[in-house]
């Protein structure tokens, strides 16, 4: 019988919906004392920032590094190298200590009072102290393409057929090993029932609206706890605003099997 309702619910619901509901109930009492974390720590921050307030621009890219130096640099020389310049990074250290980054008014960076290793926490706080229209996401392993925001807002800015526009978008990656080789391209069109099933959203190509409903979950889900962070906000998101598929590649995306916040043994 057991069985039974957990085929139909999960031919109902999907996979992923379900183990959600499972972090919920086992884990999600870790989000209330995370939550008063991320409110205090960017209170702090936003205190060490010039006139302490949030920097403004059209687009706030929010990138998270923690112990990954070289990487931190390369990620940080792409963001700022692309064609859309009405934009800022605020590069949000998990605790780990910053190296030399490049000077440019545009670059903030900010160091967490101790390691927490909850990438929705980190992300939230970078919300909370940037001010822009729009928002995108990098993590300190991955790079973008010169024209990343600028393919992004394109659309964001279209009108489709309809008259609307889409509230978020996200484009194409091309993910390789640390060595090089290609594991794949990522280019799947956005689809809310497939996604019940399928993992394929992730946040480093995502670009969105700023809205009250952007932000992401507190659970610590650690490594091995699926779905992630990524994948559950843009689902959540995806009830209400209207998610598009740029099949672009402008994400070069690395399959690290030695990410702080990814488990590619589950993959």
């Amino acid at each position: 019988m057991k069985k039974a309702i957990k085929r139909y619910l999960r031919a109902r619901y999907g996979w992923i919906p379900l183990y959600e509901v499972r972090n919920k109930v086992l884990i999600g009492h870790t989000a209330l004392g995370l939550y008063r974390f991320e409110r205090a720590e960017a209170r702090r921050l936003l205190a060490t920032l010039p006139g302490g307030a949030p920097p403004r621009a059209l687009v706030a890219t929010i990138l998270l590094t923690y112990r990954r130096p070289d990487d931190l640099v390369k990620a940080v020389e792409s963001a700022l190298a692309q064609t859309l310049t009405d934009h800022v990074v605020m590069v949000i250290d998990d605790g780990g200590g910053l190296p030399a980054l490049p000077e440019d008014p545009r670059l903030h960076a900010v160091s967490l009072s101790r390691n927490i290793n909850v990438l929705g926490v980190s992300r939230n706080i970078g919300l909370r102290i940037t001010d822009s229209e729009y928002v995108a996401f990098l993590d300190d392993d991955n790079t973008w393409h010169a024209n990343h925001l600028e393919v992004a807002l394109a659309r964001l800015r279209r009108p489709g057929p309809d008259g609307t526009r889409p509230e978020a978008v996200y484009t194409a990656m091309r993910r390789a090993t640390p060595d090089g080789t290609l594991y794949d391209v990522l280019s799947v069109p956005f689809d809310r029932k497939l996604a019940m099933n399928s993992s394929f959203l992730d946040s480093n190509p995502f670009v969105a609206r700023r809205t009250p409903d952007l932000w992401y979950s507190r659970i610590r889900r650690g490594k091995h706890v699926a779905p992630k962070e990524d994948w559950e906000m843009v689902y959540r998101f995806s009830r209400r605003h209207r998610v598009e598929h740029v099949p672009e590649v402008t994400v070069e995306y690395t399959v690290n099997p030695q990410s702080y916040w990814t488990s590619w043994e589950m993959a």
